[in-house]
């Protein structure tokens, strides 16, 4: 390989990750309004809720959030259930930590502060193929976190309009577990897929059901860990 193909590979790699990435950021893009009009709703300015999604950039907990938004803030609360829902990043990390180990602990740690579901899952899929990179989660990122914080403060300024939306009407409930489905199915690989599924989702609606709370995604997340344990073939593991 030339030292001209050498440095047009990472431009290729970031091109590549925003062409994977923009189906998923048309479809973030209503989930992004919504938010940002309950977020206006709560009684934060467009700036606030722009704020917010840079720093937070993580859709599930910053429903969570608002959903607990009160005067005065219930501190505590949104923090604990925040981590409760964002606890399932450190298993994303983990599964992607040796297979970007050429990155470099000091990209790692910028790649994985971009770290959402959609990213995660598109860079395993490339990781497993062929191998990811720098310029290939950035390419996945930037263009999904640009969207998510501009979106959610278009949302916020045009709260006082959106006020009265319904998601249900809209089928806009349906967008985040659309995208998850899309993502899980991915990854199917059969009956064990199934049955990691199968434990995961039991795990979860019965822990929603009983358990106050969001305890109900790290219940979800540690029995779908433990089966996966328990049906994993450890002569493929040690090959």
């Amino acid at each position: 390989m030339s030292n001209s193909e050498a440095a047009r590979l990472p431009r290729s790699d970031f091109n590549e990750g925003i062409r994977a990435i923009a189906p998923l950021v048309i479809a973030a893009f209503p989930i992004a309004l919504v938010f940002g009009a309950l977020a206006a709703q709560k009684g934060l300015t467009p700036f606030e809720t722009m704020l917010m999604s840079g720093v937070v950039f993580a859709g599930g907990s910053q429903f969570v959030a608002i959903d607990f938004w009160a005067t005065p803030v219930p501190w505590i609360a949104i923090t604990i259930s925040a981590l409760l829902v964002n606890i399932r990043h450190i298993l994303m990390s983990a599964s992607l930590g040796s297979k970007t180990r050429q990155m470099g602990f000091g990209k790692q740690l910028i790649a994985f502060g971009f770290l959402a579901d959609e990213v995660w899952a598109l860079s395993e899929h490339r990781a497993r193929k062929e191998g990811t990179s720098f310029a290939f989660m950035m390419g996945l990122a930037l263009p999904f976190y640009v969207n998510w914080v501009v979106t959610t403060g278009v949302g916020a300024s045009l709260g006082t309009m959106l006020a009265d939306l319904d998601p249900a009407k809209w089928g806009l409930d349906f967008a985040f577990p659309a995208i998850f489905i899309g993502l899980i199915m991915g990854f199917w690989q059969g009956n064990k897929t199934g049955m990691i599924l199968a434990a995961s989702g039991l795990s979860a609606i019965a822990c929603k059901a009983y358990v106050p709370g969001a305890w109900y995604i790290a219940a979800g997340a540690v029995a779908g860990v433990v089966v996966a344990a328990f049906l994993a073939d450890p002569q493929v593991e040690g090959e």
